[in-house]
């Protein structure tokens, strides 16, 4: 059989005809879609960067409905409701793309740790925890347990964070020992209120090894020294707090007077004082050295040593207060006027968020931050 040529002649410009119609209706779709979703797209860009998040959101859900399997779209979506406060929206934006068959491990594991953030910023701390749990091995895993270690301070399961902390440590992504500490501090709190002494000692032994320069360890344990009637160990302790860390001995100078007294070691104990004193001058180390000094007259003129050393409006209202006066009737006005006024001078302030409080803390109870109030009172800064 022949083949007959002129079917094709015939069939060349019918198949040319048809690829370039084809061709034509190609190019119409691709610029369909770049006048509509780029468009929206980069409306939703510029609503942002003019902080109009509500017109933001319209544009980029307009983005996603003409392009739906867009996953950056769906990303930037689900950060604008987070921003916005909106996290039941965000949690379904980001479970929309889990659901999803077609992402990359890469944006999996993206999708995982928005929705954990989803969770942490919505106060659904188990629900979060469960999600960050799953990043465990993925390269979200550092801030995964910086989260996981957020999530167990905020509900004081100190066991859970110490396990975090050491793994954070074992990184090498900064030193965690500090943190550790705490943490086992506030662990052996729990164990004194339940009457488990010696674990509680033990603890603080393990505290004091991780960060021997931290001064909780020791002030924790010369406080449970002194409690238990070793009150020896527990000069010594403060002792030990001193060349450790020198800057906090204001806090237990109290304390050191009264181990001190009770283990005959008062002589030592004001000398030690005063040498910290003259270093660094404190209210607290120089009412310290008052209640060890024998001699009442000398031990009032500590004040006035105080006040030569630095000016201190305190210090003048507890000298005052000793002092007889010739108008004697005012002297109860002039002494509650000036306990009045430098009693918010008595209290510690955070150095991260400027937190102030009557007592020191360890953990600050506004931002959260750890070692954050200096050992001196507000008037001493």
């Amino acid at each position: 059989m022949e083949f007959d040529f002129t079917w094709l002649l015939v069939g060349l410009p019918i198949a040319f005809a048809l690829g370039w119609l084809a061709s034509r209706l190609d190019l119409r779709q691709l610029r369909i879609e770049n006048r509509n979703a780029p468009k929206a797209y980069f409306r939703g860009l510029n609503f942002l960067l003019n902080e109009q998040q509500d017109q933001a959101i319209d544009a980029f859900i307009e983005a996603v409905q003409n392009d739906p399997d867009t996953s950056e779209l769906h990303f930037a979506l689900g950060n604008l409701f987070r921003r916005r406060g909106e996290y039941d929206r965000a949690v379904r934006v980001h479970e929309h793309l889990m659901a999803r068959g077609d992402l990359t491990q890469a944006e999996r594991d993206r999708a995982q740790h928005a929705l954990a953030l989803d969770f942490l910023k919505a106060g659904l701390l188990d629900r979060a925890e469960t999600a960050l749990r799953k990043l465990e091995g993925t390269s979200y895993q550092e801030e995964a347990r910086l989260a996981l270690l957020s999530i167990y301070e905020r509900s004081r399961d100190w066991q859970q964070a110490g396990d975090i902390a050491a793994r954070l440590d074992s990184q090498s992504h900064g030193s965690f020992g500090v943190r550790q500490a705490h943490y086992l501090c506030e662990q052996a709190q729990a164990r004194i209120a339940a009457g488990a002494t010696d674990e509680a000692l033990t603890l603080l032994a393990r505290a004091h090894a991780l960060a021997p320069a931290s001064p909780r360890p020791l002030i924790e344990r010369a406080k449970l020294e002194n409690q238990l009637g070793r009150h020896a160990q527990a000069f010594d302790s403060l002792m030990q707090l001193e060349r450790a860390a020198p800057q906090a001995l204001p806090l237990a100078a109290g304390l050191l007077a009264l181990v001190a007294r009770r283990a005959g070691r008062e002589a030592a104990a004001r000398e030690q004082l005063k040498r910290s004193n003259q270093a660094m001058p404190s209210i607290d180390l120089v009412e310290a050295i008052i209640e060890l000094e024998p001699d009442r007259q000398q031990a009032r003129d500590g004040y006035i040593q105080h006040l030569l050393a630095q000016p201190s409006l305190v210090a003048a209202g507890k000298w005052l207060a000793g002092e007889k006066f010739e108008h004697v009737e005012h002297h109860g006005l002039v002494q509650r006027a000036l306990d009045r006024a430098s009693k918010p001078l008595l209290r510690y302030r955070c150095a991260a968020c400027g937190f102030e409080a009557t007592q020191h803390f360890w953990h600050c109870p506004g931002c959260q931050a750890w070692d954050s109030y200096p050992a001196r009172r507000i008037e001493e800064l």
